[in-house]
Parts: C-alpha cells; structure tokens; sequence
C-alpha cells in the first residue's frame, strides 16, 4: 500500500458530507424542536417538557447573544426580528412551564426559522 492508495481510502468517499454553519444551526434546531414536539405528546411526563423548553431556551439564547454581537453580518433588521423572537421564546417558555400557555408557538416559531435556513442554504447551493 502507498500513500495514494491510504489517502484515497481515507477521504476519497466521504460518506458524510461537509456541513454549512446554517445546515449546523438547522440541525441543532431541528433536534430541539423534535424534542418539544415529542415532549408535548399524550402521556409525556412533565420533566421531559422541561427538559426540552429549557434546551429550547438555551438555543434562543445562544442565537440572541449571535445576532448581538456587532461583528454579525445578517443585516439590522433581521438581527432584531431573531433578537425580538429570542425574548418571545423566554417569555413565552415560563408560561408553558407554568401551565398557562401551549406549546405550539414556540414549535412554529423553530420550524419558521428551519425553513428559512433550509432556504437560505438551497440558495448558497
């Protein structure tokens, strides 16, 4: 064996394909809202729902604290849309907790922004 043969071997067929940092983002969004959704269903125990709006709310942190920083090249007024919505989702998280809201709006408010990723990344293809 040479080291063409080893090279090629090793990455001639990669057999997961390179991700985007918006196909990552999707992805991780894509995880957490499977997880409300799933939490949300009939017979569910209340600690995954928890679990699953509390990682929830991490993400909308993490993605408040991105389109903040200065050096983030979404444009202005997309950066306050996701800003407004991180503050929804907070917001709106302690009342599903407290069993004076639905879940719902916060699994449309995820696959919204899925969409527009998956938009955005067909786009860049």
């Amino acid at each position: 064996m040479n080291a063409t043969y080893l090279a090629q071997s090793a990455y001639g067929s990669a057999s997961i394909p390179a991700r985007t940092p918006r196909s990552s983002e999707r992805a991780v969004i894509e995880q957490v809202t499977a997880s409300m959704f799933h939490a949300s269903q009939e017979g569910a125990d209340f600690a995954h729902l928890a679990e699953a709006v509390f990682d929830n709310q991490k993400l909308w942190i993490a993605l408040a604290a991105d389109v903040a920083d200065r050096n983030n090249s979404l444009p202005q007024s997309l950066r306050a849309q996701i800003f407004y919505l991180a503050e929804f989702t907070q917001i709106h998280s302690r009342k599903v907790l407290n069993e004076k809201a639905s879940l719902e709006p916060l699994l449309e408010i995820n696959r919204a922004i899925m969409s527009g990723l998956r938009g955005q990344q067909e786009a860049v293809s």
